[in-house]
Formats: structure tokens, C-alpha cells, sequence
């Protein structure tokens, strides 16, 4: 199905020779498109795309996504109706790396300027810069906060990730299992999806706890995973025997910390992805400088540091702080 919606995609394109050139003093028109839209990850990054956009001068800004991170069909389409319409520029999170890379190929051949936040293709186009966390990094962190949180015994933990095919979800994955190695008393014996969806993320970590009894530990790789997973430990009865180390700060997350349910939290940046992004796009419309890929940095967020300044222009971003 993918593939025929690419070739439809292509086939648009190669009739639809709108201009994408931009005069000088003309209005730079740029579709910032998340992986979905609803979540309060996916409103910081829009909040730091409109932050930029008021600094900027010229700048449209149309902010549009999918309603379902596991909706990759319905995130190529909304793509290809922004190439069909030639805006100047496509600033997005890919649903899927691997399905998403042809439209990363498409859009830059009908000359508009692409640029990928948070999550990238595989592979990455050369001229598609990626703005996004270091999340093998990041959940190496995770595996080091979870370990602290359960102490020198270890036990048996569990991780409820997302989407299975996201390059996020994969690298997390694959760095928290990387991390483990400095903590071999720690046991994996699960990993579950919750496909970015709270009640899934309830029931997965229900059957879970249900299987192993004596589980210590849960690392939840995104605010879905993470808020679902708290719940499934509170009904069970088991909060504080059950230590969670979770992803992103949505208020119920940060909320979870503050009464103690979350041990730790990694912050991503994502009002500087939005922010970042929508700058580099119009440094690359209106100056022709070539971006370069970054790492818009994590924080380990605890109840001891969530006051920290530094720590809550991730948490609760605005527009002009530091």
C-alpha cells in the first residue's frame, strides 16, 4: 500500500511544476508537520515553531499532522498535498524511516528545502539535515536512572515501547538494552508496544506485571507508554515496589514525579527542535546557507532538579527563555 502511494506521489509531482522560488521580501511559506498532533510533546515543538516564526520576518508557518503516530499512509499524503501545493519548505517528523525517505527525495527534487526534526529517514538524504535528540544516548541515561532508582539487588525489568519501526522507538530500544550492560543485575524479560496509545500501554503493562510478579523495574519509552504503564502500577497495587523511569514531561508525567510514582524522566528539547527547525528552513530559503544535522540535547529530569531553571525551559518551554 505504501508503495503504491509513493509512486502516486511521485507521479504528482512530476505534473505538478509549481515554482518554489522565493523573491526577495516575498513571504517564505513552510509546513512544519509533526508524527501526530494532540500529544503535549508534539504542542512544544509547535510552540517552538511559532516562537520562531514571530521572530522571523516573512515567515508562514502552516502546522498540520496525522492524528496517530502509526498513521504512516495518511502522513505521506498530507506530505505530498504540501509538495503538490510547492510551499518553500517541508519541516517534519517522519512516521517511518524507511517509508518515508522517497518523499524526503521527492520534495527536494521539486526544489523545496527539507528538513527532518526529531525523527529521520533511513536513509537520510545528504541534503535532509536531521534536528533531533541523541536517543541512543538518551536511553542509556534511562537504563543508569532506572538502576539507581532500584538499587544494588537489580531484579526483573521491563520496557513498554511505542511503534515498532520508528526510529526513535528503535534507538531508545536499542539504548537502553546497550545501557543494561553496565548494570548486569538487572534483568530484562519483556518488551511490549503500546503503539503510542494510553489504554494499550494500560493493558500490555497490566499482562506484564500480571506474568512476572516480582518485576522491579519499567523503563516507558514515551509519554503514552509512560502514563499508561504509572496507571497499570497503581491499580496493581504495587507503586514504589515497581520503579519507572519514563520519556518525555507531559504534565501528567511531571505530575508522577512530583508525588513520587516516576522516578526519573529524559527530557528531550522539543520546543528547540520546533524553534531550530523553522530557523534553519528560512537560513536555507532566504540565505542559501546549508544546515547541518544537531543534536537538540536531554536532560534526566528527578524530583530533586524539576526547579531548576535549565530543567524547566524543558519541561515548560517559552518563548525567549533560557
Amino acid at each position: 500500500m505504501l508503495a503504491a502511494i509513493l509512486a502516486t506521489a511521485c507521479s504528482a509531482v512530476s505534473e505538478h511544476k509549481t515554482s518554489v522560488s522565493v523573491s526577495s521580501g516575498a513571504t517564505i511559506r513552510l509546513a512544519v508537520i509533526p508524527k501526530s498532533v494532540g500529544l503535549d510533546y508534539w504542542e512544544k515543538v509547535h510552540k517552538g515553531a511559532q516562537c520562531a516564526a514571530a521572530q522571523e520576518r516573512g515567515v508562514n508557518v502552516v502546522w498540520n499532522g496525522v492524528s496517530d503516530e502509526t498513521d504512516v499512509a495518511g502522513q505521506i499524503d498530507l506530505l505530498q498535498n504540501y509538495i503538490g501545493q510547492g510551499v518553500n519548505g517541508l519541516v517534519y517528523a517522519a512516521t517511518d524511516s524507511t517509508a518515508l525517505t522517497e518523499i524526503s527525495t521527492t520534495a527536494s527534487n521539486a526544489g523545496i528545502k527539507v528538513l527532518n526534526i526529531d525523527s529521520g529517514t533511513d536513509p537520510q538524504p545528504k541534503n535532509v539535515p536531521l534536528l533531533a535528540t541523541d536517543n541512543v544516548k538518551g536511553a542509556k541515561l534511562a537504563a543508569d536512572a532506572l538502576s539507581k532508582a532500584i538499587g544494588p539487588k537489580g531484579g526483573k525489568i521491563a520496557v513498554i515501547a511505542f511503534h515498532a519501526g520508528s526510529q526513535t522507538n528503535d534507538e531508545r530500544v536499542e539504548g537502553f538494552t546497550a545501557g543494561l550492560k553496565k548494570h548486569p543485575k538487572l534483568k530484562l524479560v519483556e518488551t511490549q508496544y503500546s503503539e503510542n496509545d494510553y489504554n494499550q500501554a494500560l493493558t500490555v503493562t497490566q499482562n506484564v506485571l500480571t506474568a512476572h510478579p516480582d518485576l522491579v523495574g519499567i523503563f516507558a519509552a514515551n509519554e503514552a507508554s509512560d502514563v499508561g504503564a504509572v496507571e497499570a502500577v497503581r491499580l496493581a497495587h504495587r507503586a514504589g515496589k515497581v520503579k519507572i523511569v519514563g520519556w518525555d514531561t507531559s504534565p501528567d508525567e511531571v505530575e508522577g514525579v512530583r508525588t513520587g510514582m516516576v522516578s526519573a524522566l529524559i527530557s528531550q528539547n522539543p520546543f528547540r527542535m520546533g524553534y531550530d527547525g523553522v530557523r534553519a528552513a528560512v537560513a536555507q530559503i532566504r540565505d542559501h546557507k546549508r544546515p547541518t544535522s544537531q543534536d537538540t540535547g536531554v536532560v534526566v529530569v528527578t524530583k530533586k532538579n524539576l526547579d531548576d531553571s535549565k530543567v524547566r525551559q524543558f519541561v515548560s518551554p517559552v518563548c525567549g527563555g533560557r
